[in-house]
């Protein structure tokens, strides 16, 4: 029988989600804890890649699990696997729904802040840009839905079949004392490092090494910026994945936006 897996991760210490060798990924380290709880290899997949070092605070994966269980695998899982790794719920599905193929929305959240905090830096990227242009940089955000293709942000655009997102929403918020900014967006899918690249340009646009009217003509033309750099990986977490016949919560709390009251919207 098919299950779909709701899980969260901390990503500091991988290599990303996808299995490949010499680094140690997610997807390894769950297929081991399954394996050894099954008695039997068990492939899994996930809802797409994770890059290095970035985090998941709502991630699915599918495996197809021959025999029953009466025990509780989501107990047994938990003690297997590292603190950085939590399952929530296993579901099981009906037919063959796949875990990456299926999804219809994913969101991503881009989490920085502009003073040193020791008990953000697991948490969110430190840029030490105190006076950020909020305005600018949320001016430039509200730009993303009203284009779809992004060539120019991304690192190897010729390896993918087209550089089409349809990007769905795009928010910029701020804390209270304007030195905690979250970046929200929302597509159908997104390119190779697409959402570090689009956050380190915001971060230009802020500092005014960067205009507005920069950003939007690589949009048009789609001509790829001389020098891409993407943000840190530590303050993205791919935060919730939809499907047309899953729509569930996130459960991790410490920087899901939904559960924290203080961002305010630009």
């Amino acid at each position: 029988m098919r299950y779909f897996f709701h899980i969260a991760y901390h990503g500091k210490q991988y290599g990303g989600w996808q299995r490949q060798p010499d680094v140690l990924s997610v997807q390894e380290l769950i297929e081991n804890a399954l394996h050894k709880i099954l008695k039997t290899p068990t492939t899994i997949y996930g809802c797409g890649r994770t890059d290095s070092q970035v985090n998941a605070s709502q991630y699915f994966f599918h495996a197809d699990i021959a025999e029953s269980f009466e025990y509780d695998l989501v107990y047994r899982l938990n003690k297997a696997l590292p603190s950085s790794i939590s399952i929530y719920e296993i579901l099981p599905m009906e037919g063959k729904p796949h875990a990456r193929f299926d999804a219809t929305h994913r969101q991503y959240d881009y989490f920085l802040h502009t003073y040193k905090d020791p008990f953000l830096n697991m948490q969110s990227s430190l840029y030490l840009h105190p006076n950020l242009d909020l305005a600018k940089m949320n001016e430039a955000v509200n730009l993303l839905p009203k284009y779809q293709d992004y060539r120019a942000f991304c690192v190897h655009p010729d390896k993918n079949e087209h550089t089409l997102c349809h990007v769905s929403q795009a928010n910029l918020y701020v804390n209270a004392a304007g030195d905690r900014i979250r970046f929200n967006i929302l597509s159908n899918r997104f390119l190779g490092k697409m959402i570090r690249i689009l956050t380190g340009k915001l971060i230009q646009i802020g500092r005014g090494r960067m205009s507005v009217s920069e950003f939007e003509h690589h949009l048009i033309t789609k001509e790829i910026p001389k020098i891409l750099t993407p943000a840190y990986p530590v303050g993205l977490y791919l935060s919730k994945v939809t499907y047309p016949y899953l729509d569930l919560a996130p459960r991790a709390s410490l920087m899901s936006p939904e559960q924290n009251t203080e961002w305010l919207k630009l």
